[in-house]
C-alpha cells in the first residue's frame, strides 16, 4: 500500500455544520471549479481538496469498499481493506459494482473497521476540510429485495454503534460529521446517540421523504437529486430553507458529456 497518511493536530471545540441553505455542489466524482456563488462543496477524501474560502465536506465511504481502480492504490479500495472485514459471501453491492459491505457485526470488527478508516479522516482534517460525510450508513439494507435479503449479519443497531465510533473520532479532530441518507433513524438516534451535526440526503424529493430529514435536522440538510422529478419536488417542498442540487448519477466533473448541475 503506497498511500501515506498525513499527520494531524487534534483540535478541541464544537464542530459547525455547513451554513444552512448555502449554494452547494456535490463533487465526489471528480473535482472542478464550481459554479458561481457556490460556497459549500463535498469532495472525496483521497484526491479532493477543500474549496478555497468556502465550507468543505470530505466524502469517506466508511461502511462499504470502493471498487478497485486501475493505476490507483488507495486504502478504501476493495483489495486494500483487511480481507477478514469484508462480507465476500454476499458479493458486491447490487447497484454499485465492486463495493463490498464491511463487517460491523461485532465490537471487534467495528473497532478494526474504525482503525482502517481513521487515517482517511486524518487526511480530511490535515487537508483543512470542515466536515466528513460517511457514506452507506444504511448498508444493512443493501440486499433487501434480493435473494440474499436477511443474510447481512448486522442491522441498524450495529450500524449505529459503528457510526458513534466514527463521529466521536471525527469530533475529536474538530470536524463536523454528516449523516448520509438513512431517515429511519430519527432524532433520538441521529442527534442524541450518534450526534451527527447535519445530514446529506440523496433523492429525498424523488422518494418524498425530505420532511423526515428536516424533522430531525431542520435547515442543517443538503439534498442531492438525480432526476428532474425529484429535483422539482425537493425544490417545492424544502428548497426555500435547505440546499438542493440536481446532479448526474455519477457526479461527473464539469465538461463531461454526462455532467448535470442545477440548484434551487
Amino acid at each position: 500500500m503506497s498511500w501515506i497518511a498525513i499527520g494531524v493536530l487534534v483540535v478541541s471545540g464544537s464542530a459547525a455544520p455547513p451554513p444552512a441553505n448555502a449554494q452547494f455542489d456535490y463533487q465526489t466524482g471528480g473535482e472542478y471549479e464550481p459554479p458561481a456563488d457556490v460556497t459549500v462543496v463535498a469532495r472525496g477524501w483521497f484526491l479532493g481538496e477543500p474549496l478555497d474560502g468556502g465550507y468543505s465536506i470530505c466524502y469517506v465511504n466508511a461502511f462499504q469498499t470502493q471498487d478497485d481502480e486501475a493505476g490507483v492504490d488507495r486504502p478504501d479500495e476493495r483489495s486494500n481493506w483487511p480481507a477478514d472485514l469484508l462480507l465476500w459471501e454476499l458479493g458486491d453491492d447490487p447497484n454499485w459494482g465492486g463495493e463490498y459491505l464491511v463487517d460491523i457485526s461485532s465490537d471487534t470488527s467495528r473497532a478494526a473497521a474504525l482503525a482502517h478508516v481513521e487515517p482517511m479522516i486524518d487526511v480530511c482534517a490535515a487537508k483543512g476540510f470542515d466536515a466528513v460525510e460517511f457514506d452507506n450508513l444504511d448498508s444493512w439494507t443493501r440486499f433487501d429485495g434480493t435473494d440474499l435479503e436477511g443474510d447481512v449479519p448486522f442491522g441498524s443497531p450495529e450500524a449505529v454503534a459503528y457510526a458513534e465510533l466514527l463521529v466521536d473520532y471525527t469530533h475529536s479532530l474538530g470536524l463536523a460529521a454528516g449523516q448520509k441518507n438513512t431517515p429511519q433513524l430519527g432524532a433520538d438516534v441521529s442527534l442524541h446517540v450518534i450526534e451527527f451535526d447535519f445530514a446529506i440526503a440523496e433523492e429525498c424529493g424523488f422518494y418524498d421523504e425530505c420532511d423526515a430529514y428536516t424533522d430531525v435536522f431542520g435547515a442543517d440538510l443538503i439534498v442531492i437529486e438525480y432526476t428532474a422529478e425529484g429535483f422539482e419536488r425537493a425544490c417545492a417542498t424544502v428548497g426555500d430553507t435547505v440546499s438542493v442540487v440536481l446532479r448526474d448519477l455519477d457526479v461527473t466533473p464539469a465538461g463531461s458529456e454526462a455532467y448535470v448541475y442545477s440548484s434551487c
